[in-house]
């Protein structure tokens, strides 16, 4: 029989990876699904269909009936309180796969507490926007004792992800530290874009013409962002694809680790600067890509670009 499988956090990344699992990771007992906001897990779990998920009313529920858990939650302090209501259970032989976005220490501490109280950890951010998560295409990091990762791949490569990372055996917080690093390119990517299209414009080149530029030599995650840009998605949208607080929490991690190794990303300081003043602007609404907004305004436009 295969393993039972619970899901604790249903945000944009949460949802589209539970939608993947129900669909290709061929369970024979229903997904278990737990939300601190009950609505969005009864929401997901009539969008996939009858029998194919269970809303369980607490984290202690879904522990007792599941032999796999899987946490992706928005930043530590949440992770910590829903790992510690995990440990409040007898979880002896179960597994913890801990997908969310945290820094070094705080998993490192987590995967102790696990281990003590008799259960398995695993360590496995995953790359990718949620539009990727929705179609299975993340890149999983799966860091940890082999046999925790051998556990946890059939619902990585092939289901929730096109590609992994191999980290076994590897100390748990080594995953985290390529995962904040990581979105540090992206949080680049995104401040030169911006730049680009600010100096482009003042200059009277205008953005239609670095657009056309990155679509044919950056295809992909830059020309998407460009369009997030020009079209003005970055303030439009109701809902963040990705939250100024979220996006400023993996910018500190990032920049804590490059102090306690004696570097520094300044690119990384510059761009948290601007996501300063997107908070400042748009609120917690904000979005990373409001990066754009912010060069507009120091460039005497205004934030929003209609």
């Amino acid at each position: 029989m295969a393993p039972t499988l619970f899901w604790i956090g249903l945000g944009n990344m949460g949802r589209g990876m539970c939608k993947n699992i129900v669909e290709k990771a061929n369970l024979d007992q229903p997904l278990l699904l737990y939300n601190r906001t009950k609505q969005r897990s009864i929401d997901l779990s009539r969008s996939l269909g009858e029998g194919k998920t269970a809303v369980v009313d607490s984290i202690a529920e879904g522990v007792a009936k599941a032999d796999i858990i899987f946490v992706i939650l928005s930043n530590d302090q949440v992770v910590r309180e829903a790992i510690d209501e995990v440990l409040k259970s007898d979880i002896t032989g179960k597994l913890i796969v801990e997908c969310s976005t945290i820094h070094p220490d705080t998993t490192e501490s987590l995967g102790r507490a696990v281990v003590e109280k008799g259960g398995q950890y695993l360590t496995a951010p995953v790359f990718g926007p949620p539009a990727l998560a929705d179609a299975g295409q993340l890149i999983g990091v799966l860091c940890g004792p082999k046999d925790s990762v051998q556990r946890a791949r059939p619902y990585f490569k092939g289901v929730t992800s096109r590609a992994e990372i191999d980290m076994s055996d590897e100390p748990y917080g080594k995953a985290l530290t390529l995962k904040l690093i990581g979105n540090t390119f992206i949080l680049n990517m995104i401040e030169q874009l911006a730049e680009a299209h600010v100096l482009a414009e003042k200059s009277g080149l205008g953005t239609e013409h670095i657009h056309h530029f990155v679509e044919s030599f950056f295809p992909g995650p830059y020309a998407a962002y460009s369009n997030r840009m020009l079209q003005g998605d970055y303030f439009k949208r109701d809902y963040p694809l990705f939250a100024v607080d979220l996006a400023r929490k993996d910018a500190g991690h990032a920049l804590s680790l490059a102090k306690a190794a004696g570097t520094r990303m300044k690119n990384v300081e510059i761009a948290d600067a601007h996501l300063a003043q997107v908070k400042e602007h748009a609120g917690p609404t904000g979005d990373i890509a409001g990066i754009y907004g912010a060069v507009r305004m120091e460039a005497g436009l205004k934030y929003e670009n209609s």
